[in-house]
């Protein structure tokens, strides 16, 4: 048997090598090294199990299914290198792509579980993964794999001095796939391993984390398909058509996107941060690549684009001080007495816990209007994203159960009418 039929075919050799004395061997090898691979990682697992941080990074799951088959694949290689001196070693070479494909799935799915949230969409990936793994695996089994990618090699097509076939093709998008995919992981592992532990802002580190995510996915792209021989100079076509497309009509989300980082750079509006732009009022959710999502009191989300928050006046109740003013009118009649009324009114402020004492509440005298006098509290709250109107009404109550205790009349509008020539 020669070297290219000891690999093409792995399935024919054992069904002449069912109860040989040999494959007895192999199974008693494999078996050994099952059990001191297992063995060991038990001891080495007990061992760590004290180390902080370790099950952060591996659960008991990903343990069994991940590191278990990586540490008995350089065992397993290297028993069929010295067995194979004395005899045949095909259920060694039926493990090795056995624990390639296991190990390969194995790793997808923890990139994936780590890097994404839970979805049906994630799901099905990890499905499809693994149709294509053991379905390359029992080509390669039965011994049909190179004849199916010389036919995908067959269809193909020139681009410049670049010839791209269908095996070409597939083999870039799943290399693409892959690299993004540990790219996104490795930007994941970043932003809450490196980043996290850094003494940053909240913006600078969301803005390392999108700067980082960036760059790893552009590497990710320049590196999976010249691993396959695409020439990244061919992308420079793309590249000018996507020139044109900034210039002519993609300028705006262009515009947005290093807003975005503007925004999150210079810490003028923060994730938290109660703003008001134009007709929207509310607290900074989310500052996105392309938007920035407010959810205003009432619970609705308003989204609005980056450059409308860096070209538009933005009034942020939150920059360098939380304490924010709150004003409340109240009228009462000529006839009450001033003084009283502007103690009770300090006595319901200073008792309401939202109100601050720090900055001490006021009762201003603002105006003499037609029906009453016009008063008008000050009070300073910390908390604006709790909302002011159920403030307001908190107070309203509070002075009105203390105004109908103590007989202080609020006025209503009142006309005296005089008749110029009244008949008798």
């Amino acid at each position: 048997m020669n070297k290219s039929e000891h690999f093409d075919n792995l399935i024919a050799p054992l069904t002449s090598y069912l109860g040989n004395h040999e494959m007895l061997i192999e199974l008693a090898a494999l078996a050994g090294i099952a059990f001191a691979v297992w063995f060991g990682l038990r001891r080495l697992r007990q061992g760590l199990s004290e180390v902080r941080g370790w099950h952060d990074m591996l659960a008991g799951s990903d343990w069994n299914r991940l590191v278990l088959p990586a540490s008995m694949l350089p065992l397993v290689l290297i028993g069929r290198l010295l067995i194979g001196q004395w005899q045949n070693v095909h259920l060694f070479n039926l493990a090795v792509p056995l624990l390639l494909s296991f190990l390969a799935i194995q790793v997808c799915f923890f990139i994936l579980r780590h890097a994404f949230k839970p979805t049906r969409i994630l799901h099905f990936v990890e499905r499809l993964v693994s149709w294509l793994v053991w379905g390359a695996f029992a080509l390669h089994l039965a011994g049909y794999l190179d004849e199916v990618i010389f036919v995908l090699n067959s269809f193909g097509f020139n681009i410049g001095k670049q010839h791209l076939s269908l095996y070409t093709i597939l083999t870039g998008l799943l290399s693409l796939a892959a690299t993004l995919v540990l790219a996104l992981w490795l930007a994941h592992f970043i932003e809450h391993r490196v980043i996290g532990s850094m003494p940053l802002t909240g913006n600078i580190r969301l803005a390392l984390t999108k700067l980082a995510r960036s760059v790893l996915v552009l590497m990710a792209v320049l590196i999976a398909l010249p691993l396959v021989g695409i020439d990244i100079t061919v992308l420079s076509v793309f590249g000018g058509a996507l020139g044109v497309g900034l210039g002519l009509g993609l300028q705006k989300i262009a515009a947005n996107y290093v807003s975005g980082f503007t925004l999150l750079l210079d810490q003028s509006v923060r994730i938290g941060d109660m703003v008001e732009v134009g007709p929207h009022y509310g607290e900074v959710r989310e500052i996105a690549t392309r938007y920035t999502v407010i959810r205003s009191l009432d619970g609705s989300e308003s989204i609005i684009p980056n450059e409308t928050m860096i070209t538009t006046p933005v009034v942020n109740r939150s920059l360098t001080d939380k304490d924010n003013l709150l004003l409340l009118p109240i009228q009462v009649a000529y006839s009450s007495d001033l003084e009283r009324v502007r103690s009770l009114l300090l006595d319901i402020l200073q008792q309401h816990e939202r109100v601050l004492d720090t900055h001490a509440p006021n009762v201003r005298l603002k105006s003499f209007g037609e029906n009453g006098i016009d008063l008008e509290l000050a009070v300073w709250i910390a908390d604006p994203e709790e909302g002011e109107a159920n403030l307001r009404s908190d107070l309203n109550w509070q002075i009105w159960a203390v105004f109908k205790r103590e007989g202080i009349e609020i006025p209503y509008p009142q006309r005296v009418v005089h008749q110029a020539n009244p008949q008798v």
